[in-house]
């Protein structure tokens, strides 16, 4: 089935990228969601907000952006965080979620949200020099929880902070995002799906596409649908 309203959590490094895309492409129905304001610091690699957009929520400024360029779009937008308060709702008015924060406690909130409204999402994140993307849908592949089990801690959640994020790399993991989101309104195949993306800008840009297998005894439950296949007649 086709996909309308897709949700996007998170407008910055990943998701000014992501609506963008999502614009040109040709979505009509998107709901931002971030809590925050614009910073200058945000200017350097959120290309979409100015000096003028300082102050601003990120939501407000950039459904103006959008309004300006993009009229057919509708958007929707909400100046709060993503919480265990308000998650459930937001996620189930929406048929795509696009993982665009940068927060471990909000991703796997994200994904364990999405798994119980059966709801299908894209996860991407960005430490560095390095960005990763994978496509869940939710009891038939491997989710976040398969992949990474628990959030960091919260030295490594520090460490990632301090490397920071490189906005040419974060940028093309969020068009790959949309990418998968525009796949979903149309009702074709997900490339990420069951797979994890991870593109390393150091050196000589590198990309690798790696097969991801559900956890067994994860609460997703998806290995149990791979565990009913791989024992199904024939197989």
């Amino acid at each position: 089935m086709a996909t309308e309203r897709i949700l996007i959590v998170g407008v910055g490094g990943l998701g000014v990228p992501a609506l963008w895309a999502l614009a040109r492409a040709g979505a009509r129905r998107l709901t931002l969601v971030d809590p925050d304001p614009v910073e200058l610091s945000n200017l350097a690699r959120q290309v979409i907000f100015s000096t003028a957009d300082i102050g601003t929520p990120k939501v407000e400024a950039a459904a103006r952006w959008l309004a300006e360029r993009f009229p057919d779009v509708s958007v929707e937008r909400h100046a709060i965080a993503l919480d265990a308060s308000n998650a459930a709702r937001l996620v189930a008015a929406h048929d795509f979620v696009i993982d665009a924060t940068d927060s471990p406690a909000a991703k796997f909130l994200i994904n364990d949200t999405c798994i119980a409204a059966r709801t299908p999402f894209v996860y991407g994140g960005v430490v560095g020099m390095t960005g990763q993307a994978m496509t869940v849908i939710p009891s038939e592949t491997a989710c976040i929880r398969c992949v990474f089990e628990a959030p960091p801690d919260e030295d490594e959640i520090q460490s990632c902070r301090e490397a920071g994020i490189v906005g040419p790399v974060a940028g093309a993991i969020g068009e790959i995002q949309a990418a998968e989101a525009m796949r979903a309104s149309r009702a074709q195949t997900f490339l990420l799906s069951g797979k994890i993306l991870t593109y390393d800008a150091s050196g000589s840009a590198r990309v690798r596409i790696a097969e991801v297998s559900p956890r067994p005894g994860c609460g997703c439950g998806a290995w149990k649908q791979e565990h009913r296949e791989s024992h199904a007649p024939g197989k």
